[in-house]
């Protein structure tokens, strides 16, 4: 994250996302695949790094092997042809864009962080601090409901950021700064569309 100026004058933290150029692999159609959608590549990984099936994928779309691939549906029939590239200029200063990432692990934690629970009483000799307390009921019903608040494994998981604007556009070195946070941790691979629940520009 950094933070930039706005045309009022005003602080805004921002995060730059590195988001292109991505290439098209692939145009699926509905006549062809049943639904349409375009498969898009990011990064670039050695051929001697891939599968043979993914190999032969590239082989057949005549590509450049990508580090990852992501699958966007479209409205209509795709107007993207194979090996075009998806830069940043596709984005619009003050769009409302979704990133989707996946948050930080952070291993088995207990109530107090991992549901914002309150603890019991700091004074001494109270032997009841930071564990969440009665968890089961009696012999009726005898086990304790799913979805019950406990200690576990935290983070790690799929998130999305909805509704971030685009505060600047770096064409040149495709890179998109968005107002606020991201999921994830650094250089982590995400996922930017546009806003499903829309603000408009």
């Amino acid at each position: 994250m950094t933070q930039v100026f706005d045309k009022e004058n005003r602080l805004v933290p921002v995060t730059a996302i590195e988001v292109g150029p991505c290439q098209v692999v692939q145009v699926k159609t509905a006549e062809t695949d049943g639904y349409n959608a375009i498969q898009i590549g990011f990064g670039k990984k050695k051929a001697s790094r891939l599968t043979q099936p993914m190999e032969g994928h590239y082989k057949k779309h005549n590509v450049e092997a990508s580090q990852t691939l992501a699958e966007v549906r479209t409205d209509g029939a795709p107007t993207q042809k194979t090996g075009e590239l998806l830069k940043a200029d596709i984005f619009a200063e003050g769009q409302f864009v979704d990133v989707i990432g996946v948050s930080k692990g952070r291993g088995f934690q207990g109530v107090m962080k991992r549901h914002n629970f309150g603890g019991g009483p700091a004074a001494h000799g109270s032997m009841f601090h930071r564990r969440g307390g009665s968890f089961g009921m009696r012999q009726t019903p005898g086990h304790i409901f799913k979805g019950r608040k406990m200690p576990g494994h935290m983070g790690d998981i799929r998130r999305t950021q909805q509704n971030l604007q685009v505060v600047k556009v770096l064409a040149d070195k495709n890179i998109l700064l968005v107002k606020g946070s991201i999921p994830g941790a650094d250089n982590c691979l995400v996922f930017v569309r546009d806003a499903k629940k829309g603000k408009g520009v």
